[in-house]
């Protein structure tokens, strides 16, 4: 490998920036190639981020043809994933961002195949590198959670993005509330059952198409016998919502908010403790999958792509029960049963 771990981009979006902006300012990293369906959005992030001999590319495919690279980001909508495969067949190591699809086939499809190359590979569930979230996983360890409440409560959509449409991002819990529930598995354990309730046709002044959820309750059932709720609401105009997170332990509470997780710690006769939630947690982040990849440090990722894949069982899941009206059981396994 170069003395620079040689990046490329496929999608150069807003959270694409955002990754950008922390490694442009890393001494071991040039950005040498971006890749998007829009050139002129490409062309403008290549300006403001990329090395000198940077090359803009409208096609994933044509890129990996043409340039060497020691790794790839892919910052897509979620039904636009697939490309991971071209970074699989040359063995480069890859960051996706979250959720990593919205079609569980063609996930368990990248899944296998990453496993079978052995590929490192990140995915963006950064809250797993939070100082006061491992905190929490390690008390979690020895007492466990048993009841998980949380979610995610912002306005109504404007615009015509993506994000409005369901075919598109999956809803706001499954492209949003992901977190979350990634964070839940996380520092809880596995999820093996959901049942999901959905409110619709409620909002108001929302864009043209839109057809998204107004909101949904998702009721979940973890591996260890602990229960939980978690909640999604795009059409709550009049504030007061927020980002939280909070688990009940026997001996410990642990209450995450924010967008940060800033963390407040009460435990069983012992003073309360308050753990601020990092502002830098893409930069982080970042670092972490680029030192991985010159050591070439598998340990040093916390979300692999399987781990992204288990989350995209559980959110796929609650989907598929707010059409149904049934629970779902969710299969941690290679095949693509949910």
């Amino acid at each position: 490998m170069a003395d620079k771990v040689r990046l490329g981009f496929v999608g150069c979006g807003g959270i694409a920036k955002a990754h950008m902006k922390a490694l442009a300012q890393d001494p071991n990293v040039e950005i040498k190639a971006f890749t998007d369906v829009v050139p002129t959005r490409a062309e403008e992030v290549a300006k403001d981020y990329g090395a000198p001999s940077a090359q803009v590319f409208a096609e994933a495919r044509i890129m990996f043809e043409k340039i060497s690279l020691d790794a790839v980001y892919f910052c897509l909508p979620p039904f636009a994933h697939g490309a991971e495969l071209e970074a699989v067949r040359r063995e480069i190591p890859f960051f996706v961002e979250k959720p990593i699809d919205l079609f569980l086939d063609r996930a368990v499809k990248i899944a296998n195949a990453v496993e079978k190359k052995k590929l490192l590979t990140s995915v963006g569930y950064m809250n797993r590198y939070r100082k006061g979230v491992n905190k929490v996983r390690q008390i979690l360890e020895e007492d466990p959670a048993i009841l998980i409440l949380g979610g995610w409560v912002g306005g109504a959509p404007t615009g015509e993005t993506w994000w409005i449409y369901k075919e598109k991002s999956g809803g706001q819990f499954h492209e949003q509330v992901t977190h979350t529930v990634d964070l839940a598995r996380y520092l809880c354990g596995e999820i093996t059952e959901v049942y999901a309730l959905s409110a619709r046709g409620l909002n108001r002044g929302t864009p043209k198409n839109y057809n998204l959820e107004d909101a949904s309750v998702v009721n979940m059932r973890f591996a260890n016998g602990g229960v939980g709720n978690l909640w999604a609401s795009c059409s709550s105009n009049g504030g007061g919502g927020g980002i939280n997170l909070s688990i009940y332990a026997n001996q410990n509470t642990a209450l995450f908010t924010g967008w940060e997780h800033s963390l407040r710690l009460i435990r069983k006769e012992a003073a309360p403790e308050d753990i601020p939630g990092e502002q830098d947690i893409f930069g982080i982040e970042d670092a972490v999958f680029v030192q991985a990849v010159q050591k070439g440090d598998f340990s040093m990722i916390m979300c692999p792509y399987s781990e992204g894949l288990g989350t995209l069982r559980a959110t796929l899941a609650a989907n598929m029960s707010m059409e149904t009206g049934k629970p779902i059981t969710i299969r941690q396994s290679k095949s693509k049963e949910v």
